[in-house]
């Protein structure tokens, strides 16, 4: 579907389990593409769906079917109810990420929940889905998928970087595109200050109270990962295999361990950016408003840290899925063999129509 307007709703759902971001946005296509998000909104998730989508991986392949089936229905109704209160009646597609249940790359596997048939059915509407399948099918990642927008989209900035369950980076590097994950972020801060009974660290106040534990520093920042080369992705079953062990085996308060690992998020992400002088970075994600971590990231880098309007902030991932969509429709490339490593570039994802 070749035209040059295309009026899109966004859908994401990542890793920190901050809820459904959703978002209508219109894509113009002159020369170079620009967009504008027209509303968009978060859906939290009730304590019920964040005990099952924090423990997925636990899940057996017949369990992941049952509840696939079920938070693709839950997805249905939130998009529905997003278009009825908004009272959207131009849609050319709905672009939704889902919700990632097991990524294993390495081992051909990566398994997203929500992405089902019965989603456009539900909503009466073209359903743009499924797309790290096709990438991880292809020897690549499956992630991160986000650089496309970032070259299209951003291209005013240097990097592009993203705070949410975990930090990820796109740049250019001798003409390419690459992109790669840096850290674990969000994924590791709200599991501990949820053991004070809090969602997450407001601004980092409770992380600013405690003190850096060296020892742990230096075990966190000497793991393999960080020296490996991309393309590379993590995902929630390495935290759980690896760096929770690490974290917990040291017996610190949930004080320390909150400025410990903000001070390690802040020196991987410094060491990507610092690669480049004077370049400008355009950050965006939840970890944005963790004003602590973000001055640990701009006092350790050399570089114009540049933060964009609250609505970018919060609702990139969305804007881009949906430009994923957009390019799916006009069978452009979408995913990049430099940035995820797969046989070569190619238009991923499933379209469900009426």
């Amino acid at each position: 579907m070749i035209k040059n307007e295309y009026n899109i709703i966004g859908v994401m759902s990542g890793t920190s389990l901050d809820g459904i971001d959703l978002a209508l946005i219109t894509f113009n296509f002159k020369s170079i593409w620009t967009f504008k998000i027209n509303v968009s909104e978060t859906i939290t998730y009730n304590e019920e769906w964040t005990n099952k989508l924090k423990n997925l991986v636990k899940h057996s392949k017949e369990e992941l079917n049952d509840l696939d089936n079920e938070y693709t229905l839950h997805l249905a109704k939130v998009i529905s109810n997003f278009i009825n209160q908004n009272n959207i009646k131009k849609i050319d597609a709905i672009c939704s990420h889902g919700h990632t249940a097991l990524h294993k790359p390495e081992d051909g596997l990566t398994y997203q929940i929500g992405n089902l048939p019965i989603l456009s059915t539900k909503i009466n509407q073209t359903i743009i889905c499924d797309f790290r399948v096709q990438d991880v099918a292809k020897g690549g990642q499956g992630a991160p998928l986000v650089p496309i927008g970032d070259k299209l989209l951003f291209s005013d900035y240097n990097y592009c970087v993203n705070l949410g369950g975990f930090a990820n980076v796109s740049t250019e590097i001798e003409g390419k595109r690459i992109a790669f994950d840096i850290c674990p972020v969000n994924i590791v801060l709200n599991k501990y200050v949820s053991k004070l009974g809090f969602a997450y660290d407001d601004k980092g106040n409770l992380a600013k109270t405690g003190k850096i534990n060296n020892d742990l520093l230096n075990e966190l920042n000497k793991l393999q990962f960080y020296r490996e080369t991309y393309p590379k992705s993590l995902g929630l079953e390495w935290v759980n295999d690896i760096m929770f062990p690490i974290i917990n085996s040291c017996n610190l308060s949930i004080e320390d361990i909150l400025r410990t690992y903000i001070e390690h998020i802040a020196i991987q992400t410094s060491s990507v950016l610092n690669k480049k002088e004077n370049a400008s970075v355009l950050i965006t994600g939840g970890g944005v408003f963790n004003s602590f971590l973000l001055s640990r990231i701009k006092f350790l880098s050399k570089n114009r840290i540049q933060i964009p309007s609250k609505e970018i902030i919060e609702y990139k991932e969305a804007l881009i899925f949906g430009f994923l969509g957009v390019l799916k429709l006009r069978e452009e490339n979408n995913c990049l063999a430099s940035v995820t490593g797969a046989k070569k570039d190619h238009s991923s994802g499933v379209i469900f129509q009426l």
